[in-house]
């Protein structure tokens, strides 16, 4: 893999180095995006949990090859589950998080334009109306999460979006 940047994510630049391409070329295979989706929106995940909370149904070798191909490239970090040496948890890395703001603008177009599901589009919806600000304030309570290894609170901005 060809690292582009220091501090980029380490991919391949395939046919092109156009953003557009490199970008679909990391997350445009069926699952990545929804992988990221569900880190984003329940929070640290193992294996088990990802596959058995994930309401698509994606296969074990599958979710296996894309969980390594983000770790891979940088997306996600793998850490050791305190409670069970035998289980590792998924968590977001900080470009994971920048991806929130695409993830919130694939959501509101998916509520817009195809026959979605108005509760699933909920999240979506409201941090797509809430701009900048509030998406601001997600990627905050994210990376206190995701990066520094903090609980959220039952209160938290995450809490409020999945019950909306």
């Amino acid at each position: 893999m060809t690292q582009l940047e220091p501090g980029g994510l380490d991919v391949t630049v395939g046919r092109s180095a156009c953003p557009i391409n490199l970008a679909v070329e990391l997350l445009g295979d069926r699952w990545s995006i929804v992988v990221l989706r569900d880190l984003t929106f329940r929070g640290p995940l193992c294996f088990r949990e990802i596959l058995t909370g994930s309401m698509e149904g994606i296969a074990t070798n599958i979710l296996t090859s894309r969980l390594n191909k983000l770790v891979a490239a940088g997306m996600l970090t793998r850490h050791e589950d305190e409670h069970h040496r035998q289980k590792v948890r998924y968590h977001l890395t900080e470009a994971a998080i920048d991806f929130v703001p695409v993830l919130t603008a694939i959501g509101a177009w998916g509520n817009r334009w195809l026959p979605a599901d108005p509760e699933l589009g909920d999240a979506a919806a409201t941090l797509d109306s809430g701009g900048p600000r509030l998406q601001g304030q997600f990627m905050r309570e994210l990376r206190h999460e995701h990066l520094e290894g903090h609980q959220l609170d039952f209160d938290s901005l995450r809490q409020r979006l999945l019950q909306s």
